[in-house]
């Protein structure tokens, strides 16, 4: 009985068989990833990308593009009260880096807009090169609140630190500037 049920069944062809298994995976975008793990690496790096010409000699001078020249004279001749300074002598890159960037989020939220930044004059590095004088101004760069800044007076540092002006903060109350 079984084979006579069975007698007028033909086997499907291959084409017509399913096929059982692990669907396969999403293709990698490995393109995708490369490129954008190439701009954070780029963003997070110590490098400017562009010829910025923010240094004269040994001073660093920068100007967000846009300003007038005024505004990084004023600078000069310390027309803005420092506010607050922060001091990153001795420190490596990564940790200069990381408090630099507190830092500078504390002065936003605070609505500061002239500070000092103290990077050091590298006396006691290898070479005696400053390490961290370029490296803090290809950051501060990089920072949109940033419009410009210059090396300090002798007074003040001098070719040890640089004077930051920042943003200022429409709307703020009176009280917390």
């Amino acid at each position: 009985m079984l084979r006579a049920s069975r007698s007028d069944v033909t086997p499907l062809p291959r084409l017509n068989q399913a096929q059982i298994g692990r669907p396969r995976p999403r293709p990698v975008p490995t393109q995708r990833l490369r490129d954008e793990r190439a701009v954070l690496e780029d963003s997070l790096s110590d490098h400017a990308p562009w010829d910025s010409g923010f240094e004269t000699g040994e001073e660093l001078v920068f100007l967000r593009q846009g300003l007038p020249p005024h505004t990084l004279r004023k600078l000069r001749r310390s027309h803005w009260v420092i506010q607050d300074e922060l001091d990153l002598h001795g420190l490596t890159s990564p940790e200069a880096r990381a408090l630099l960037v507190d830092f500078l989020n504390y002065c936003v939220r605070r609505g500061l807009r002239c500070v000092r930044i103290i990077h050091g004059k590298g006396l006691r590095s290898k070479n005696r090169e400053p390490v961290l004088k370029h490296k803090v101004a290809n950051w501060l760069m990089r920072r949109d609140e940033i419009l410009g800044f210059c090396q300090a007076r002798r007074t003040e540092g001098g070719g040890g630190a640089v004077v930051v002006l920042l943003k200022g903060q429409r709307g703020m109350m009176n009280a917390e500037r």
